[in-house]
């Protein structure tokens, strides 16, 4: 989770934009762009991403070019560094063939004219309809298709079977509610000791919004409205969650350490076996299980019920300034195939982002990845076009609106939040 780092820089690449006068060159370089079937003539491709997700984007590349003439070749950025690395790109004109990015800035990206338009393309693939949801949603702008998905993360809860175990809880039944998770927490806590019933990052807006957010949406309230313009942070339903994790942390059920926690420490805590249950993203489920503790996994809930998911990961587009659209198409095309998704997502336990391959043979030998895949469907991806100084960026008012509902005035932190986020949402 790297986004608060990301946020300090997307204002410069706006910037650059500006500068550059970029959407107007994507509005040229979509005017050339006539094949919808994608085109493999040898052409070389740059690529960049992050390097959170680097793996996956080099499996895919490695994998299209042993059977294509196309040859993909991947750069990858520490996340700090990459909204400047294409600002800097961007404002020379000078941008990769494509380029992955993390989700919640597609819209921004797109408003931008960062990628090309992408709509013809997709409706004539046979893919539409089949990819995850939430990500196409999220690069979308004005009606029109400039990104889709590249790779999926989605938040989930975690539990230690042992602990689970030793608490007298059925290992291999979660929570179904939120209200049963705070029960599994506290009987986990009073097992004493250096034990803690659960665990969050009460000081990251990233972490908040990954394992908060889908509890408000599975009790049927949002966040922010769906054109992300005004925020909705003092409904009833975002007041419940906050009062429940702030009364866990209270009660000294969370560990001390989550009132502090920025992101950075959070895998550590469950990877030492000493937390009972936490929310957090899926892919971690094999990252704990190799450092030796036994996970079970289940869907993040509403207060009383109901299952949701922040649908995070990777979003790729066509970058704006590239003469090799056609061939670029050709290689984001083939990573919405059978092939790609399971041969090289599915086997090695990744989340498909194609809905229909949810169940698979690979993910069939474990129940828990099933679940996970499944999850997709119900999930979101907030959109909005200034998200990343409303919420990712440690200066933003959503991160003090979380500290104060968490330790502070809880109901002036949200009301006054809403205000200051709503403000905020709206700057162009």
């Amino acid at each position: 989770m790297k986004r608060n780092l990301a946020g300090r820089t997307t204002s410069l690449l706006a910037a650059a934009l500006l500068v550059a006068g970029l959407s107007a060159c994507a509005d040229d370089k979509a005017a050339d762009a006539t094949s919808v079937a994608g085109v493999d003539d040898g052409a070389t491709l740059t690529l960049w991403t992050r390097a959170a997700t680097e793996s996956v984007t080099k499996a895919y590349a490695e994998a299209y070019n042993k059977t294509h003439k196309n040859q993909v070749q991947v750069t990858a950025y520490p996340g700090e560094e990459y909204p400047a690395k294409l600002a800097s790109a961007a404002g020379a004109k000078a941008l990769p063939d494509l380029f992955a990015s993390d989700v919640v800035f597609s819209a921004q990206f797109a408003s931008e004219g960062l990628w090309q338009d992408l709509t013809a393309r997709f409706d004539a693939s046979g893919f539409k309809g089949k990819v995850a949801p939430a990500h196409v949603a999220a690069g979308t702008w004005e009606g029109k298709t400039y990104a889709l998905p590249h790779t999926i993360d989605m938040s989930v809860m975690l539990y230690n079977k042992d602990l689970y175990t030793r608490a007298g809880l059925d290992p291999e039944k979660g929570p179904t509610s939120l209200t049963e998770y705070a029960e599994h927490a506290r009987k986990i806590d009073a097992l004493g000791g250096d034990i803690n019933g659960t665990y969050f990052g009460g000081n990251c807006g990233g972490c908040v919004e990954f394992t908060f957010w889908p509890s408000v949406w599975a009790a049927g309230g949002n966040v922010i409205d769906d054109k992300g313009r005004n925020a909705k942070v003092d409904s009833k339903e975002m007041a419940d969650v906050f009062a429940l994790y702030r009364k866990l942390y209270d009660d000294g059920v969370a560990a001390p350490g989550s009132k502090d926690e920025a992101g950075p420490t959070w895998l550590g805590a469950l990877q030492n076996g000493k937390i009972g249950i936490a929310p957090g993203p899926s892919v971690w489920l094999g990252i704990i299980e190799k450092a030796g503790v036994k996970m079970g996994v289940a869907p993040i809930t509403g207060l009383t019920g109901g299952e949701s998911t922040f649908v995070g990961g990777d979003a790729i587009g066509i970058s704006a300034t590239t003469a090799k659209g056609n061939q670029a198409w050709d290689f984001i095309k083939w990573t919405m195939s059978d092939e790609a998704q399971i041969e090289i997502i599915a086997k090695n336990t990744g989340v498909p982002f194609r809905t229909d391959l949810a169940e698979n043979k690979y993910s069939s030998a474990d129940p828990r990845i099933v679940m996970i895949n499944k999850l997709m469907a119900k999930g979101k991806t907030p959109y909005a076009r200034n998200f990343n100084a409303s919420f990712n960026d440690p200066q933003s008012p959503w991160l003090a609106t979380v500290r104060g509902a968490l330790f502070g005035d809880a109901g002036k932190a949200l009301t006054d939040g809403n205000i200051a986020i709503s403000k905020s949402l709206q700057q162009s």
